[in-house]
């Protein structure tokens, strides 16, 4: 006789199990998921905007993770950064403030090796990644906003010349090939 393979739970199963439920269930079962963690209170305080500035806050774990005081040993984080962007943009659905992270993210990078010198390739490749990110956003949004942010991603890859591992040419090609003069 053959066992039956258990599968794992997955979003459809949970999805299944709450669909009869009663509004005062479903308050009270994400009073439960707030609860539970800081990352899901941060998340439903991003999503309902209960908090002052929400993009700030974000902005601050970038800044602490992309360019850290290595005199008060401090380390860099580069997952820790992308992780925040990656909570934003599943709390808040807009483009515009999920770019500014992202420039914001490749900035903090930036201006870490520019203060502090060369990193390696690992990092430069994930300050590539994210600029080209951000600049297929930029290219989603309305004209109107895209200028301030091709002028930041410029000044970015401006101000990488001469740092290694392929990194200023690798933001250029992505510059020039999506922004032609």
């Amino acid at each position: 006789m053959m066992r039956k393979k258990n599968k794992k739970p997955s979003w459809v199963d949970v999805k299944r199990s709450i669909k009869h439920f009663e509004k005062t269930q479903l308050v009270e079962l994400i009073g439960d998921l707030y609860q539970v963690s800081e990352c899901n209170k941060e998340f439903f305080h991003t999503r309902f905007s209960l908090k002052e500035d929400n993009l700030e806050s974000y902005k601050r774990i970038i800044q602490n993770a992309m360019h850290p005081s290595l005199e008060d040993k401090e380390t860099l984080e580069v997952k820790r950064a992308e992780d925040a962007i990656k909570r934003y943009s599943k709390a808040i659905d807009d483009d515009k403030w999920k770019t500014e992270l992202m420039v914001f993210f490749v900035e903090c990078g930036n201006n870490f090796t520019l203060n502090y010198g060369d990193i390696d390739e690992e990092f430069y490749d994930s300050l590539v990644c994210m600029y080209e990110k951000a600049i297929q956003n930029v290219l989603e949004l309305p004209s109107i906003e895209q200028k301030a942010f091709k002028k930041r991603l410029y000044k970015i890859m401006d101000s990488a010349l001469g740092i290694g591992w392929g990194y200023h040419d690798g933001l250029r090609e992505s510059y020039y090939g999506s922004f032609p003069k």
